[in-house]
């Protein structure tokens, strides 16, 4: 994980609590069926791939819904760092996909940068990119952030 030093260690400290805390609940979810991989987490950047052996459709193309799910793992990411310095958690309430191209093999990488950070909503630019840095899907995350439940 990395984090840029223009950031404030508060958030650098809340970046690194939520990376930790999705690499601890990654077991038996979606994310390890995919094998997803969160690689970098700060407050303005999220980074994460996953293969497309495995994630493809019956033409052996990488499957539009996987795209989605590895936009929508890295924006709620993006979410919950912004939404815990608040105390609140991230629910997604809108996700929009672009399909650009097909991926036949190798890795995709997501790169989510956020486009509106505010107190209620949150929402993130997804952009997915093959091996060869070509752009394969751009999404749009919208999360409501809504307040935590005491002790969490």
């Amino acid at each position: 994980m990395t984090t840029p030093s223009s950031e404030s260690p508060d958030m650098n400290a809340i970046a690194k609590a939520v990376f930790d805390g999705t690499q601890a609940s990654v077991a038996g979810s979606l994310v390890e069926r995919m094998e997803i991989s969160v690689d970098e987490v700060s407050p303005d950047r999220i980074v994460g791939s996953m293969p497309v052996a495995g994630n493809t459709q019956p033409y052996g193309l990488l499957h539009g819904g996987a795209s989605a799910v590895l936009a929508e793992t890295l924006g709620s990411i993006g979410s919950a760092v912004h939404g815990a310095a608040l105390g609140k958690l991230p629910v997604g309430i809108e996700l929009s996909c672009t399909h650009h191209r097909a991926a036949r093999s190798g890795r995709v990488r997501g790169i989510a940068t956020p486009l509106s950070l505010g107190r209620t909503l949150a929402t993130w630019q997804i952009e997915i990119k093959d091996d060869d840095d070509r752009l394969i899907c751009t999404s749009r995350l919208t999360c409501m952030l809504r307040d935590a439940p005491p002790g969490t």
